[in-house]
């Protein structure tokens, strides 16, 4: 007997309880207030009661995927021996956890510079490494300037030949799956080792990318809106993402409506 759920979230206890059995661990239940046995070893419980139990070693459950995290602590070796972080650059980034060729974790971001998940990652998994697809340069050097504002632009990371890593997928959510899918693909294929530093500078953008990108903000913005040449350069060098172009744009317009008033 090595393991107890300490909780008083319901929703957690059931989660906990449900795998344990399945993989025919013993635990113990127990209140916030009672003894912790001799022979635990390690504490399953919720996020909001984490900080009221004293015990060395505990693990927070959010859902079914504690239970790695726990095999390793009960068997006493390191979770995996490899861990990638893989990203399908885009405007909405598939992100995949993969230890060991197994799918861990997966995520679908808002933007490029939604890096916080990534960041937690590497804090979960502080032995992985990054991938990343070397397609849609423009969000895949967004996404890596924000990571090496933390990160620190010598950080290394893997660039990988993407290509053929997307299959087709139809649907509503189909687009989601795609980027899913991508990342983990990404996330089992060889790449270079490169510092972040060296794939955040890009040559002038061409005058075709930033009529490209011109065009684009006028799609978004239902025909109301182009941005300027100057904007869309920002936007190419990724330096801003498209919304944020729009959205200087359209206070520039409205500054410059109140000052001719």
């Amino acid at each position: 007997m090595r393991v107890a759920i300490v909780t008083r979230n319901a929703r957690v206890y059931y989660i906990a309880s449900k795998v344990l059995k399945e993989y025919r661990i013993p635990f113990y239940s127990l209140r916030l207030d009672e003894k912790i046995p001799f022979d635990v070893e390690v504490v399953l419980t919720s996020e909001e009661d984490y900080d009221k139990i004293n015990f060395p070693v505990k693990i927070i459950v959010k859902n079914e995927n504690f239970i790695d995290e726990l095999l390793a602590r009960l068997e006493g070796r390191k979770r995996f021996k490899k861990v990638f972080i893989a990203i399908d650059p885009g405007e909405r980034p598939g992100v995949a956890v993969v230890g060991d060729n197994r799918v861990v974790e997966v995520y679908h971001l808002k933007s490029p510079k939604d890096v916080d998940v990534i960041l937690d990652l590497l804090e979960k998994y502080p032995k992985a490494r990054i991938k990343i697809g070397h397609g849609a340069k423009r969000h895949r050097i967004l996404m890596l300037k924000a990571l090496a504002r933390i990160l620190g632009e010598s950080y290394p990371v893997i660039i990988v030949n993407e290509r053929g890593t997307t299959p087709k997928v139809g649907g509503v959510e189909g687009s989601q799956v795609q980027d899913i899918v991508a990342s983990i693909n990404i996330a089992l294929r060889e790449g270079r080792e490169v510092k972040i530093g060296e794939l955040i500078y890009t040559n002038e953008p061409t005058k075709r990318e930033i009529e490209h990108i011109k065009s684009k903000s006028r799609i978004m913005s239902g025909g109301r809106i182009t941005i300027s040449s100057e904007l869309a350069r920002e936007v190419a060098k990724g330096n801003l993402t498209l919304e944020e172009a729009i959205e200087i744009h359209q206070r520039r317009d409205k500054d410059d409506f109140r000052k001719k008033r």
